[in-house]
This record gives structure tokens, C-alpha cells and sequence, in this order.
């Protein structure tokens, strides 16, 4: 929300059932509502489905919403809540906890700021702002993101797509600090590796 007075006036609005509330909570929102479902199932027409359920869940929810954390917190709860479960529904998979840290080549990570790189590699010849904004780059990006293990991924667009705090991201997906840190770190090794091998590609041209 723009402000805490904002906030305080939409959910009032919302508890008395105020349709137009609603939608500009959900213009506001839904966008991140998306990613953060999609970090814990592997479609995104499936988070689709889940930021449904996220929104039917808030309008069911709101008269219980006790404001002891922001509206946001409360709704991205509601929304890795249902993600996660509907995650173990579609696939059979080891929880993020006992997730082992496997072995592999990854980069340094001070060669990033965010998910996007310090220093450009000669061959693509524009600059990383021109990169950085490019549709192209955002659409590619996108693609590969989605290709990550699933681990590797939620960690990456909780902390890159989505600006979340290390703490919160462990939290969400119930992991360590340490496993945070190296899922991060691979995730964006292979974002890098991916980049470094569409530019050059696409220099050759």
C-alpha cells in the first residue's frame, strides 16, 4: 500500500464487502501474489490457480485479519500457505529443509548486485543498464528462472523478483540461512551462465 492510512481505510472498506476496494487491492497485488505462489508450484497457470484461491481466502479471512502485522505480510502468508500446499499435491518432493547442499561450480557473488551482474562480459557490447532493461533480456530471464530446480528458483524470485529479506525467504520455505545463502548463490550462477551464453549467441549472430 502507498501508506499505513491507505491500508487501514482499504481493509475497512473490504471488511464491509466494498467490491471496489477489492479490486484495487487486487490490481495492486496480484502481480507479486503470482510470483510468490509461483515460487512453491512448478506452472504458473497453477499459480494462477492458487492466487485464486489466495483471494477467495483474503475475502473469507478479513474479518479474522487482527493487524498485528501489515495487510501484505497477512496476504503473502495466505498466499505460500496454499502455494505450498497445493506444491506437495502436484509432485512428490523432499521439503525445503532437508534439502542437502549438493557440490557444483557457481561464481562469485560479489559479481552481482541483485540478480543482475557488475561487469558486463565484453562480447555482448552494451551496457548492463541496456541489458537490464531490454524485453528481450526480462523475457529470457523470465524462461530461465522457470527452468531452475525448484529450490533454486523460489529462493531466487522471493529474493530478486520479489526484494524479500534473506529472514523472510527462510522463513517462507522453511530452510536455514546457510541453505539460503548457497541456493541463491547456484540460482544465479546458472542465470549467469545462461545470460553469458544467449549474449554471446546472439553477438555471433
Amino acid at each position: 500500500m502507498s501508506n499505513d492510512s491507505d491500508e487501514i481505510e482499504l481493509v475497512r472498506r473490504l471488511r464491509t464487502r466494498d467490491e471496489a476496494a477489492f479490486r484495487e487491492i487486487v490490481e495492486r497485488y496480484h502481480g507479486r501474489v503470482i510470483a510468490v505462489a509461483r515460487a512453491h508450484v512448478p506452472t504458473r497457470a497453477i499459480a494462477e490457480e492458487v492466487a485464486q484461491e489466495a483471494w477467495l481466502g483474503v475475502l473469507q479471512g478479513i474479518d479474522r485479519f487482527e493487524e498485528r502485522s501489515s495487510f501484505s505480510t497477512w496476504l503473502f502468508r495466505i498466499v505460500s500457505n496454499r502455494a505450498k500446499t497445493r506444491g506437495i499435491k502436484e509432485r512428490r518432493s523432499v521439503p525445503f529443509a532437508s534439502l542437502e547442499v549438493e557440490g557444483g561450480p557457481a561464481v562469485d557473488p560479489d559479481l552481482f548486485d541483485g540478480m543482475m551482474w557488475r561487469d558486463a562480459p565484453s562480447p555482448w557490447g552494451a551496457s548492463p543498464e541496456q541489458i537490464a532493461t531490454s524485453g528481450e533480456t526480462i523475457r529470457f530471464l523470465e524462461q530461465t528462472i522457470d527452468t531452475l530446480p525448484e529450490n533454486q528458483r523460489a529462493v531466487v524470485m522471493l529474493r530478486d523478483q520479489l526484494g524479500w529479506t534473506s529472514a523472510e525467504v527462510c522463513e517462507s520455505l522453511d530452510i536455514s540461512e546457510v541453505n539460503q545463502r548457497v541456493l541463491l548463490h547456484r540460482g544465479r550462477a546458472k542465470l549467469r551462465a545462461a545470460l553469458d551464453q544467449h549474449f554471446t549467441s546472439a553477438g555471433g549472430r
